[in-house]
């Protein structure tokens, strides 16, 4: 289309709408419609153009992997919270962890085994501390956003083993091979690395927000406490029911334990073959060669047929067991909503031509030291709007490399600036994956929860983008 502009205005009312009602997904289906009647030129046909996309995003296979994933993990935690797992194991670790710094520490600690995609860490690690913040009274926005820190600004930056590594290798390869460039496509990744100045200090500012924390806690802090408690209760009225039978079930932990160990050690094995069978010849390379999206969906769906079975043979009672199998995997819902209503609103921007009106706006005179400053500041605002760390990357990683190529600017630096604009867009938005599922999974409000992550990614980027200018005139 001539007047690509337009294709900024679904965004914009998303923004808007959510600011102003506080809550996105009034401003989701208003942007859909909107763009769709932009792209179409009339009512009926702009109707039909948004169903039309959400039809698609619901048949793209990576998509439909992530939702059955979010519904089926969900189904687990019902099963694990009616059985007793998730009170055992919350009062076997209560009775170890005694401040927040415990908690926040105890974050950190489950890394090394849910390092693998964002959303399968968030979803592992999210119900047991939502029970433990309950217990302590702490804020939930802040442990949220270490939870959050510790998943999208730690994988990032992981080389091997990871949902993203193959895709962001796959970026960089397509670049040098478009401009014809005589580079190693893994070797420029992990040089890029050590550019995702974003990631870095974010994932800094995590650590020290773990470590240093102050003892004293004022009176306005408390209010906010309880102000948020207060919505909690409101917003979990209708389910006081749920809320009362799981308080009398039986504190059983290893209901929990055993299908946690099962679901890990599937996936890191699901994860080694489907690499290998991809033609992958050692672990790290078979890691970054599966299916990622595929594989936690199958690793999930074992575990909970296992986990079936291993409750009635405990003497769990089957209604019980398939009730809140349903009704865990229904409270994914809101989520899973959001996320096919995001997707549907990326292929409507992208047809209005959002990616081209990106790119010829910012042109091609950029000094060199300027470009890897740019291309982090312009993609991080992208990525705000879009919410989507992979979408980010893909929109930029072209026009990123070629302008480096063009201006004279490194490569790797450049490279790393992309990632760390779609790291601080999947950190950040409201519209994000991670963002989404955290305040669900820890029944936070949305919009507050991610404009109180907004203020503080602000503070990483600007210290990124001081790391960039450095950086710029320094490597070539």
């Amino acid at each position: 289309m001539e007047h690509t502009w337009l294709s900024l205005l679904p965004f914009l009312i998303v923004i808007s709408m959510s600011i102003w009602l506080k809550n996105i997904l009034p401003g989701l289906v208003l942007g859909l419609v909107v763009g769709s009647l932009i792209v179409t030129a009339n009512l009926l046909t702009g109707a039909q153009q948004s169903v039309s996309y959400i039809v698609t995003t619901l048949s793209d296979e990576t998509n439909i992997n992530i939702i059955g994933f979010l519904y089926l993990f969900g189904g687990l935690v019902g099963m694990m919270n009616i059985s007793g797992g998730i009170k055992g194991f919350s009062e076997w670790v209560g009775t170890k962890i005694k401040s927040e710094r415990g908690l926040l520490g105890l974050i950190w600690l489950t890394l090394p085994f849910t390092f693998m995609m964002p959303m399968f860490r968030i979803m592992m690690v999210g119900p047991i501390v939502k029970s433990l913040i309950k217990k302590m009274n702490l804020s939930k926005q802040k442990v949220g956003l270490t939870l959050d820190i510790s998943t999208e600004s730690v994988i990032v930056l992981l080389p091997v083993a990871t949902a993203f590594v193959g895709f962001m290798v796959s970026l960089v390869e397509g670049g040098i091979q478009e401009l014809g460039l005589d580079l190693s496509p893994y070797e420029v990744f992990l040089l890029s690395i050590l550019f995702n100045f974003f990631a870095i200090v974010m994932l800094v500012i995590g650590i020290i927000q773990t470590v240093w924390n102050p003892r004293k806690k004022t009176t306005t802090a408390n209010k906010k406490v309880d102000l948020v408690q207060m919505e909690e209760q409101e917003h979990e009225f209708h389910r006081i029911g749920i809320k009362r039978e799981l308080s009398l079930v039986k504190a059983q932990p290893w209901h929990l334990i055993i299908p946690v160990i099962l679901l890990l050690s599937l996936s890191l094995f699901l994860l080694w073959q489907d690499g290998t069978a991809r033609g992958a010849q050692t672990i790290f390379a078979a890691f970054s060669q599966a299916d990622a999206t595929f594989v936690m969906l199958l690793a999930v769906f074992i575990t909970i047929i296992f986990s079936f079975v291993f409750y009635i043979i405990r003497k769990q009672k089957l209604d019980e067991i398939l009730y809140h199998f349903y009704d865990g995997g229904n409270q994914m819902m809101e989520a899973i909503s959001l996320l096919v209503l995001i997707w549907a609103l990326t292929l409507s921007a992208e047809e209005l031509g959002f990616s081209a009106f990106i790119s010829s706006t910012l042109g091609a005179f950029l000094p060199a030291s300027m470009t890897p400053a740019t291309i982090f500041l312009i993609g991080s605002i992208v990525g705000y709007f879009i919410g989507s760390s992979w979408g980010t990357w893909g929109l930029f990683m072209p026009l990123g490399m070629t302008l480096a190529v063009s201006t004279g600017a490194s490569i790797p630096l450049t490279v790393g600036a992309v990632f760390a604009s779609g790291a601080f867009g999947a950190l950040a938005s409201p519209l994000g994956d991670t963002t989404i599922t955290t305040a669900s999974i820890l029944d936070m409000p949305l919009v507050e929860y991610a404009r109180y992550k907004l203020k503080i990614s602000i503070i990483g980027g600007v210290i990124a983008i001081i790391f960039y200018l450095i950086f710029g005139f320094f490597v070539v």
